[in-house]
């Protein structure tokens, strides 16, 4: 059964390294690193994995609670530089994860915005089983010598326990750091077997119809309704029975494009409704009519596909459109030309408002479900491989050809395929695609994705 990882934030004020520390975790260079305060800013979620214990690590803006105090402006465009809004953010870190990496600086020493941070850390932990959650560890950055190292007792007066030396550039201390971290980390449990009703997330960037989509579903008012764009916080999960089918539907908090995230809550509503989409079976991504497929459409439809999950078009809205005989064609070939990665998605006009063709995102998002459930036989496989190789030999490369000798189906949801040939970096990605379509075409799999992976065969 699916398992839901820890959360780890990262959290300090600005230029303390939180963006190396991210990247050294995650083991590549994801966020942005750069020497001016306040450059990170979009929090980033990557997995990483210590001693076989998997997390999700959460990189943060910089948290500089004095920065009003002091009558400073902001330090970058959207992060935050008032009290109140550091208040905020901070909460939802602490909200959002089970365990928190305060990140501060041994070239600085403890700085008033170190002070204040601990003091919001301490103000929004909860006692469970009479310990601190989620627990804090605290990390001294830039301790990249001995005689650094050993400048750390000014730190405890944070309250946070013992500091951590680490040098989060050349990865000095940084196993000790993930060490203490795994031993607090909880271990995921097993999801509940009720829940093992397909999970329907219905995403999409802020004010598209999601929450009204939701109630048009429902048939009652299960979510708050709001012209107000970012209205939706959490992800709401809502069980139903459609036509004796259990479901569980996910409203999911609008994803904005990056670099317009406010900050605080709303940025870790972003994270929430990564953790959805990844949690769900099916992603309905809704797109708005009014406005076509814009930016943060095409970057939540990433986010969709990055996470291997089937997916379902819905362009809301359809209602608001002045439409001839031709709307439907071009909205459909535009929709397809923006998200031509997402080709194999089914595609549907709908109206929350007045409930146009909302009786059919169910029937298709169960339908695509079963899609990524679907097997093909070996035998049957391979002459689909065959075939297709027999009508369009793959082409040479450097008077080499590529050879298939054999495929075989190793997993759903997505549906895997493993083929195993002579050299895989003779596979050139055109020829992978066109591999792909003819399964597609042997086989429904609309609206899932498909995963195909080479294996050099061994002699």
């Amino acid at each position: 059964m699916a398992k839901q990882r820890p959360v780890v934030a990262l959290v300090g004020r600005p230029n303390v390294g939180k963006s190396t520390l991210f990247n050294r975790l995650i083991g590549t260079r994801l966020a942005v690193v750069d020497d001016i305060p306040g450059t990170t800013r979009d929090r980033l979620m990557a997995e990483a994995e210590w001693t076989g214990v998997v997390f999700d690590v959460i990189d943060t803006g910089g948290l500089d609670p004095t920065a009003a105090k002091r009558g400073k402006r902001p330090l970058s465009v959207g992060s935050a530089a008032f009290i109140e809004e550091i208040r905020r953010q901070a909460e939802a870190a602490i909200r959002e994860a089970d365990a928190v990496i305060f990140l501060v600086d041994v070239e600085s020493g403890v700085t008033p915005a170190d002070r204040e941070v601990a003091a919001i850390l301490r103000r929004f932990q909860t006692q469970r089983q009479g310990q601190a959650f989620p627990p804090v560890l605290l990390a001294v950055n830039k301790c990249d010598s001995q005689h650094r190292a050993e400048s750390l007792y000014e730190f405890y007066e944070l309250g946070m326990g013992e500091p951590y030396p680490i040098s989060a550039l050349h990865g000095r201390g940084v196993g000790d750091l993930l060490d203490a971290l795994v031993r607090v980390l909880p271990r995921p449990a097993a999801e509940a077997e009720e829940e093992e009703a397909p999970k329907i997330a219905i995403a999409g960037r802020p004010n598209v119809g999601k929450s009204s989509l939701l109630n048009r579903l429902l048939g009652q008012e299960r979510v708050i309704v709001s012209p107000i764009p970012g209205t939706t916080r959490d992800p709401i999960d809502t069980r139903i029975t459609y036509y004796g089918q259990p479901v569980v539907l996910i409203d999911t908090a609008g994803i904005r494009r990056r670099g317009r995230i406010e900050p605080g809550v709303e940025k870790y509503a972003v994270i929430r409704t990564l953790r959805a989409i990844r949690r769900a079976d099916v992603a309905v991504l809704l797109l708005d009519a009014t406005q076509g497929v814009t930016a943060q459409d095409a970057h939540i439809a990433g986010f969709i596909l990055d996470a291997w999950k089937p997916v379902v078009l819905a362009v809301n809205k359809w209602d608001a459109i002045e439409k001839d005989t031709h709307t439907l064609n071009a909205f459909t070939e535009r929709i397809r030309s923006e998200l031509n990665f997402l080709n194999y998605a089914p595609l549907l006009f709908i109206s929350a408002k007045t409930g146009q063709r909302v009786h059919q995102v169910l029937p298709t998002a169960l339908q695509v479900y079963e899609n990524s459930l679907g097997r093909i036989p070996t035998s049957r496989l391979n002459r689909i491989i065959q075939d297709a190789v027999a009508h369009h030999p793959p082409p040479t490369r450097s008077g080499k050809a590529l050879k298939i000798y054999f495929a075989v189906q190793v997993g759903v949801a997505p549906p895997t395929f493993v083929l195993h040939v002579n050299e895989p970096k003779l596979m050139h990605f055109t020829y992978l695609r066109y591999l792909e379509n003819r399964l597609r075409e042997a086989h429904d799999f609309t609206g899932t994705p498909l995963r195909i992976l080479l294996r050099k065969r061994k002699h």
